[in-house]
């Protein structure tokens, strides 16, 4: 199965269970994505774009949507710490973090690891953003997939918040994206960012994420 851009074809709309989501739903999202498709979904934060980590025309689409350059991070959004240790590099103190902090809304800036392509890394810091969402849709995708997803924050480009319904999205995106995941209402707040690749840390960002899991650790 093979997706292209919209070019005038509205999106497959899931109404997903927020807390139970159907699985045939799920996997038909799953081919999608596999197909090269690029889809909207929800996470413990807000809405996300979500595509095929492999699928460089997709992310092209995305930095086109977002109006982002080549030096904005997207991130890599895993089921486990299994599979973020197989993208980036993790000492002990940052496995220990990561550990206390997800799954949860952060995401966190480290060093990517060589079996990363390096169209998905900060073309001068060599960085990957990494994260393990609280939220049945994209861990029941990501287990559909079999490995982890490529995201970023449905923030159109010049707009100060993200999208944040499901009926928005499609009057906004029905013509741009591929499918449309129906979780409900996620809000607006992002992820809370932590740069893990420097020591000390360092937030970039403060968000949703509480920062009591890992203040008093490296912070």
């Amino acid at each position: 199965m093979q997706f292209l851009p919209q070019n005038g074809r509205l999106a497959p709309y899931f109404q997903l269970h927020p807390v139970n989501p159907q699985l045939r739903l799920i996997r038909q999202a799953a081919e999608i994505v596999r197909g090269g498709g690029l889809i909207a979904y929800p996470t413990d934060s807000c809405y996300a774009f979500g595509w095929h980590l492999g699928d460089a025309a997709a992310l092209e689409r995305v930095r086109r949507l977002r109006a982002a350059d080549r030096h904005d991070h997207f991130t890599l959004v895993c089921a486990d710490l299994a599979q973020v240790g197989h993208f980036a590099r993790l000492e002990t103190w940052q496995f220990r973090m990561l550990r206390a902090a997800l799954p949860g809304p952060y995401t966190f800036l480290l060093r990517a690891t060589r079996e990363t392509p390096r169209r998905l890394q900060h073309p001068r810091r060599r960085t990957i953003g990494v994260r393990i969402p609280d939220h049945p849709v994209p861990l029941m995708l990501m287990k559909e997939l079999g490995e982890p997803l490529m995201s970023s924050t449905l923030l159109l480009g010049g707009e100060a918040e993200p999208l944040t319904s499901g009926s928005e999205i499609a009057a906004r995106l029905g013509n741009e994206v591929d499918a449309i995941l129906d979780g409900g209402d996620c809000g607006t707040q992002p992820t809370t960012v932590v740069d893990l690749s420097v020591s000390p840390p360092v937030v970039v960002r403060s968000g949703k994420g509480d920062l009591g899991p890992i203040t008093g650790r490296a912070l």
